[in-house]
């Protein structure tokens, strides 16, 4: 058993899920308390097709990275790293930044289109709402699995498991039981993706240094596969040193023969990302008022 892996993926697959939840409850909290819940169905339609198109786009993405030949794979994963890395870097800080207006948002563009009478309006609000959650997952994950590679099989089983305890805490927040504070939640989840991120990050520059194409900063700083090994190897201790091994490499990246490179990259993403994060976010100040224009 992975652990580091499986609590990786449960972290990802819950935030991410926390957030369609939340989304998906306001939707049907509105429409309940407005007289509309014959409009139900299709704020469910609208959220299962986000759901298969984003299944069937980490799939496809996911298999094509074990079909490409060496090094065509290592620059895949990299790739496939990197982008995960600043998708959910942009992902937080748009959370931190629009999370207090959400729910006005959302029940802004319900209004709209319960005024207009569209079916298909609905649907289609749910599948926005859910398909830009669901993409940042899938992708995110693609790229932690590609950091597992052999605890790919228990990523996607903690992303399960987080997914599962989201829709139960969005029926919860749906029927008024749930009573989590969603800002220390999503702080510190963040906080814990950050570090994630920093991860992926530090091991694409480490598949770029294994086939060259990062040259610079290549030597090796500490070796400690004799003390705290990140995956089996012969000789390494195994028990305790490779689960805690193991769960460092997934959750901040961590190798037992770490380059300079993979090293600097983590320091100075963690050393930027998270104080800009953790920084108090300033007042929205209202618009300020037109001044009259003089009669004609």
């Amino acid at each position: 058993m992975d652990v580091g892996s499986l609590t990786s993926g449960l972290l990802t697959g819950l935030r991410e899920g926390v957030e369609a939840a939340l989304i998906i409850s306001i939707i049907l909290s509105y429409l309940a308390r407005s007289g509309h819940r014959q409009a139900f169905g299709r704020v469910w339609l609208g959220a299962a097709a986000a759901v298969a198109l984003s299944l069937a786009a980490g799939l496809a993405l996911f298999v094509t990275v074990g079909d490409l030949p060496s090094p065509y794979e290592q620059l895949f994963e990299a790739a496939a790293m990197l982008l995960a890395a600043a998708v959910v870097t942009w992902m937080l800080f748009w959370m931190r930044r629009t999370s207090a207006g959400i729910r006005d948002e959302l029940q802004a563009a319900l209004g709209r289109a319960l005024a207009v009478g569209s079916a298909s309006g609905l649907a289609l609000l749910a599948f926005v709402a859910v398909m830009r959650e669901g993409l940042e997952t899938s992708l995110f994950l693609v790229g932690q699995a590609a950091s597992a590679q052999a605890g790919a099989g228990w990523v996607l089983l903690g992303a399960v498991a987080g997914l599962a305890i989201a829709a139960v805490l969005g029926a919860a927040m749906y029927r008024g039981a749930a009573r989590i504070n969603l800002r220390v939640f999503f702080r510190w989840t963040g906080i814990a993706l950050i570090f994630i991120a920093a991860g992926l990050l530090a091991s694409a520059v480490h598949e770029l240094v294994e086939i060259g194409w990062i040259n610079v900063g290549t030597v090796v700083v500490a070796d400690l596969s004799s003390v705290l090994p990140h995956e089996a190897i012969d000789g390494a201790p195994a028990g305790v040193p490779l689960v805690i091994g193991q769960l460092l490499r997934a959750l901040v990246g961590y190798n037992a023969r770490p380059e300079l490179a993979m090293v600097v990259a983590w320091v100075v993403y963690v050393g930027a990302v998270l104080p800009l994060y953790l920084r108090p976010i300033a007042p929205r100040l209202p618009s300020p008022a037109r001044p009259l224009e003089p009669a004609a």
